[in-house]
């Protein structure tokens, strides 16, 4: 009795067993029977329906193409999962152009040889700035004397790092660098170098920057020095088409600020301050910044493999997760607590482009008048005396020229990346007190973002005088065609090591626009236009079109 009870028990879960299998094979049947009773049955009286268009989306998607969808949509709200798709799809109406409406919300498998849609065309706020009249403005002709070098003279530009007579170009031809050759051979640091004028450091459209930037990512690391003097890590590297560049490694991550405790003097300097400064130099139109570009270099081959310099050599040791580290001889953080490590020997830096040597081309350095104490308690004149400009303007070089209008654009330039190191300034030699004041040494700017340094405007606030273009061009930049953090955004992004700055950065930058035209604008309500901005146009400007 027990065993035929047992027998009837298993009959029972294997006929269970049974119904539920074919209830699962029913229900993955029932998509294709729908589809074959949608066609019309053989015999059948009714005429059939008309046929669906060819790529409508079917009602039930395969579970494939589901999974496809989930995983690689990145529409917002692909992470639905299948069950929750067919269940909208279902609740939408069940039609086949129901069906089409709602995966049209989502991204579709688009078979090969069917025609895409034209992708929308990029706005390029940029290359409209650059075609705006204010960017086309031209320089006034130059003569012999306006041109640092000039290709025809005497002047030998023979690398040292050659040791040799003759040298050769990216293209292995050889040649004397004496001017005896076509300017077009020249590698591009040097066709930089003989495109300084009295005016710029380089044209607006000079198509050997944009080669200068991209030799400064992949030209061959040929050796490496520790730059003299400063107090942070620099590198001097050397390339294989004899160009030099100043390396500033990276210290900081892009959201990190400067500690408030921290002074001014003590701050790290940062590599993408560096690569920014150039941009927003260029954007500005001052064209006064050497040509900067982001890099990733190899530690190891790049750097210790390379180098003569012995004392940099000893400083390389590998940390305790593996990485290649070294730490130089500076005055500020080189040591093995502040060491810089790859990972596990890539390290990211800026390389700028060097100036003409100072055999070639003098140039005279000259102490900032806004220069601040460097101290931790005494504060410099200019803070505590509100008419220190008055007493500048009387002192060569800035009771005659434009040398004084040169510090408001620094200043300018200063307080838009919050740099308060700016002790001294350089210029050419040559070219005597008319000419431009070259923006160097830029690492220490974009530094806060939430703070605003105003000691910076400081100059601006006391002497009230301005460049008409630099002033046209900042209220052009404060426009929302051509807002000017959506510019360096753009700008910012053909760099190879791109993002550059950490959105708030480029925020506080058109914050702080606002508060440099404000204070200009207090200037000119207080003494009148014509005696705030300085006319610096050779010809009429038409001011309806610039400030449109």
């Amino acid at each position: 009795m027990k065993m035929l009870l047992v027998r009837k028990f298993r009959v029972l879960i294997l006929m269970v067993f049974l119904v539920a299998c074919t209830m699962h094979i029913m229900i993955d049947l029932l998509p294709r029977l729908e589809r074959r009773g949608a066609e019309g049955r053989p015999g059948c009286s009714c005429p059939p329906p008309a046929a669906a268009p060819p790529r409508a989306a079917p009602r039930w998607p395969g579970k494939h193409t589901l999974r496809i969808l989930q995983d690689f949509s990145a529409e917002p709200g692909s992470n639905l999962s299948s069950q929750s798709r067919e269940a909208a799809e279902r609740a939408a109406g069940g039609g086949g152009a129901a069906a089409a409406a709602a995966a049209g919300r989502a991204r579709r498998l688009i078979g090969p040889g069917a025609p895409r849609p034209p992708p929308p065309a990029a706005a390029a706020p940029l290359a409209a700035l650059f075609q705006h009249p204010l960017y086309r403005a031209a320089l006034p002709p130059l003569a012999d004397a306006d041109v640092l070098f000039n290709v025809n003279s005497d002047i030998r530009f023979n690398p040292k790092a050659a040791e040799q007579p003759e040298w050769q170009n990216e293209d292995n031809e050889e040649f004397l660098p004496t001017g005896e050759t076509s300017i077009d051979s020249y590698p591009n640091w040097l066709k930089f170098h003989i495109g300084i004028n009295r005016y710029e450091l380089y044209s607006r459209h000079n198509p050997a920057i944009e080669a200068l930037l991209q030799d400064l990512v992949s030209q061959k690391i040929t050796s490496v020095a520790m730059k003299s003097g400063g107090t942070q890590l620099k590198l001097i590297m050397t390339f294989q088409n004899y160009g030099q560049a100043l390396f500033k490694p990276m210290k900081q991550t892009r959201e990190q600020e400067t500690p408030p405790d921290f002074f001014y003097f003590s701050d790290y300097e940062r590599h993408n301050a560096e690569i920014a400064a150039f941009h927003l130099d260029r954007i500005l139109d001052f064209r006064r910044v050497p040509p900067v570009a982001g890099r990733l270099v190899n530690m190891t081959r790049e750097i210790r493999d390379v180098t003569r310099d012995k004392k940099l050599w000893k400083t390389f040791f590998i940390s305790p997760a593996n990485n290649i580290c070294f730490y130089g001889e500076c005055s500020y953080y080189c040591s093995t607590e502040h060491a810089l490590c790859g990972k596990p020997d890539q390290i990211e830096g800026s390389l700028a482009a060097f100036l003409p040597d100072l055999s070639l081309a003098k140039r005279k350095t000259w102490r900032n008048p806004w220069r601040r104490s460097y101290h931790k308690r005494k504060k410099a004149e200019w803070e505590v005396d509100p008419d220190y400009c008055e007493e500048v303007k009387q002192t060569p070089p800035y009771d005659s020229g434009t040398r004084i209008l040169d510090i408001m654009d620094m200043t300018i330039f200063d307080f838009l990346m919050g740099n308060m190191d700016r002790h001294h300034y350089e210029t050419f030699e040559k070219f005597g007190n008319e000419t431009f004041i070259i923006h160097l040494d830029n690492g220490r700017g974009f530094g806060k973002y939430s703070h605003d340094e105003l000691s910076i405007l400081v100059p601006l606030n006391q002497c009230c005088r301005i460049r008409k273009s630099t002033y046209l061009r900042l209220q052009l930049l404060a426009k929302e065609e051509y807002k000017l953090s959506l510019l360096m955004k753009e700008s910012l992004l053909k760099d190879k090591v791109a993002p550059i700055l950490y959105q708030p950065h480029l925020e506080a930058m058109d914050r702080r626009l606002r508060i440099v035209l404000k204070a200009v604008s207090d200037c000119i309500e207080k003494d009148g236009y014509d005696n705030v901005v300085e006319n610096d146009f050779n010809t009429d400007v038409d001011t309806v079109t610039t400030e449109r």
